[in-house]
């Protein structure tokens, strides 16, 4: 399964565009997100990209859960979105 990291400087529309790449080519993706706005940022690309693919019938459902990563040496919680079709 593909991971994405999205930032809250990532543009909602160029990561909905490489989501829907993604469910199309492998079926399920993942969002990774670490902070407010990277969340909120991943909930609008969420949303495009079932714009984009509805036209051809798939719906999206995202499962959010909470990971631990390390960034720079320091453990961080992130918050990971499974985005796959219903």
């Amino acid at each position: 399964m593909e991971m994405l990291k999205v930032s809250a400087y990532s543009k909602p529309k160029a990561v909905a565009g490489a989501l829907a790449a993604v469910i199309r080519s492998d079926g399920m993706a993942e969002l990774q997100v670490v902070g407010a706005g990277a969340v909120n940022q991943a909930i609008k690309a969420i949303a495009i990209a079932r714009g984009y693919l509805a036209p051809n019938g798939i719906n999206l459902v995202a499962i959010p859960s909470f990971v631990e990563i390390e960034i720079d040496g320091e453990e961080r919680t992130a918050i990971k979105f499974v985005v796959e079709p219903r």
